[in-house]
């Protein structure tokens, strides 16, 4: 955090850094949330930075009651989103493609690049953010830790 925002905590900030928040690092990657109600008071949506390692993603799932997009950044992927008939509907996506998810569709993302593959993710409401910390297989690293 810096010392510029008089008064500044978690839960109340108003400008955020990735250096200002936790680490999610799993097998297949990292997050970052950059906007969520622990972090700066966020009341219908969470917004953060997801890195998908080379070959890894996430399979098949849903977040149940909650709409989500996916701002590629950087890198190369594989995306499925189900239509409302359940048919997986698969297409490569890559820097500057957004996804929209509609509320509990199916969906995963795969990176199929030699680089890490470069996502904003928002959810709305929020909620998953918090599931996702809760994983057993989770390590949170404390904003400003890098992982190992």
């Amino acid at each position: 955090m810096t010392d510029q925002e008089p008064g500044r905590t978690p839960g109340d900030m108003r400008y955020i850094t990735p250096d200002d928040v936790e680490t999610q690092v799993f097998e297949w990657g990292s997050l970052k949330w950059l906007a969520e109600p622990r972090v700066c008071d966020a009341q219908r949506f969470s917004q953060g930075i997801v890195m998908l390692l080379p070959g890894k993603g996430h399979t098949r799932h849903n977040h149940p009651g909650v709409e989500e997009t996916l701002y590629i950044v950087s890198g190369r992927g594989r995306q499925m989103v189900e239509d409302a008939a359940g048919q997986a509907i698969y297409r490569e996506v890559g820097p500057g493609d957004m996804v929209h998810i509609p509320i509990s569709a199916y969906h995963e993302t795969i990176n199929l690049g030699w680089e890490p593959l470069k996502i904003v993710a928002t959810y709305a409401p929020h909620g998953p953010e918090a599931f996702l910390r809760a994983l057993p297989d989770v390590q949170i690293l404390p904003p400003g830790e890098l992982p190992k």
